[in-house]
């Protein structure tokens, strides 16, 4: 492996740790969108900077970008708050605005200047490593790798400083404002840190992989946990996996890096949404067809409550009795039997002690509507479920 693929995923994984940070919290707050808006309404602030100083390079760019970003933030909220649009319309309103601005910028006053749309909303990590810092003559490696590392550093001693702060006013902004902390501070100070880190990853990997590093990784953790230090852990895993992934993907397909990570990112998605332990589409549908079977062996039961002719508790019978087919019949017959609810004589069923237990509680639940949740109940009767 030679140097070159050493920095080139070094980088990639240090910007999917920067963008996993404020990432995860955008998502939290539901305002993923904002990062989409944020990377593409700075391209006016980069296009200006550079009017200004004429170097692409010049600190200026970065800092006219973030500044943009931050008006675009809080445009979208002005328009919000009017009342008049939601949040998702103002956002649609504000970053085209913005970035249309940019792409005129461009298309009226840079044509002969490499800061071109493709390369602005694509990025090339290939080129990454060939865009050296030199200091006093000496190399000390890619300019990208410095610039998003001093961002990660910074990032993450405020992430550190201020992460009480930080939950409670993502969580519950009254209690944070309660407790003295300024939401509105700190809801612009994330937003400065994620213009911040969206400007300083633009240059190396562009718009696109710029949001789905800041969403995709975070969405992924959330569906995984509901502790917040475990979900920036794992968002950043899955960036830097990704991102590696991703890297080799591009490297088998001879493909673009920025979009083979982008897929990667999305196929990790994908495996979680589907197989996640409690929030995953699959583990819903079990769920889903377990409260169903739950829900049957209730009826059932209170059907064996409410009737003492042999007739209605008869097994051959049960099926035209409660309007079931075969396949339901047993299925909810074997799940009582397992949990010792009910008993045969002469194939004709009755309640066992402890399913007369259920019974007489579940009645109670359902007239008096309590508190208490029929879940608990489950618990504590059920050995098997459905």
């Amino acid at each position: 492996m030679s140097n070159a693929q050493i920095e080139i995923q070094l980088i990639a994984s240090l910007v999917a740790i920067a963008c996993a940070i404020p990432g995860t919290f955008l998502v939290l707050r539901k305002m993923a969108m904002i990062s989409d808006a944020i990377s593409h309404s700075i391209l006016p602030g980069i296009v200006i900077g550079f009017f200004i100083t004429q170097d692409l390079n010049s600190p200026l760019l970065i800092l006219l970008a973030a500044l943009t970003g931050i008006i675009t933030v809080v445009l979208v909220e002005y328009i919000q708050k009017t009342g008049l649009v939601k949040e998702d319309t103002a956002i649609g309103l504000v970053f085209p605005i913005l970035f249309s601005i940019g792409v005129i910028l461009i298309a009226k006053n840079a044509n002969d200047v490499h800061l071109d749309v493709d390369a602005v909303l694509l990025g090339e990590l290939a080129f990454a490593p060939f865009d050296r810092l030199i200091i006093s003559g000496a190399d000390i490696g890619p300019k990208s790798l410095w610039v998003i590392g001093s961002i990660l550093l910074i990032t993450l001693v405020l992430l550190l400083a201020f992460f009480k702060e930080l939950k409670v006013s993502t969580f519950d902004a009254g209690l944070a404002a309660s407790l003295g902390f300024s939401p509105a501070i700190l809801h612009y100070g994330l937003m400065t840190v994620s213009s911040v880190t969206t400007v300083g990853a633009f240059d190396a990997v562009g718009a696109i992989l710029v949001v789905a590093l800041m969403i995709s990784p975070a969405a992924t953790a959330y569906l995984l946990t509901n502790n917040l230090k475990r979900m920036l852990i794992l968002a950043m895993c899955f960036g830097v996996f990704s991102a590696i992934s991703g890297y080799w993907l591009a490297h088998w397909l001879d493909a673009s890096i920025s979009g083979s990570i982008t897929t990667m990112l999305g196929l990790l998605f994908l495996v979680v949404y589907l197989f996640a332990p409690s929030k995953g589409i699959i583990a819903v549908l079990y769920r889903e067809k377990q409260q169903r079977t739950e829900v049957s062996l209730l009826t059932f039961l209170l059907h064996l409550k409410n009737h003492t002719e042999e007739r209605e508790r008869h097994v051959n019978h049960l099926n035209e009795h409660i309007n079931w087919q075969k396949v339901r019949s047993k299925t909810v017959l074997d799940l009582a039997l397992k949990n010792n609810m009910i008993q045969f004589d002469k194939n004709i069923v009755s309640l066992t002690e402890k399913g007369e237990n259920f019974t007489s509680q579940a009645i109670d639940y359902i007239i008096t509507n309590q508190d208490s949740k029929i879940e608990h109940m489950k618990d504590d009767f059920f050995l098997f479920r459905g």
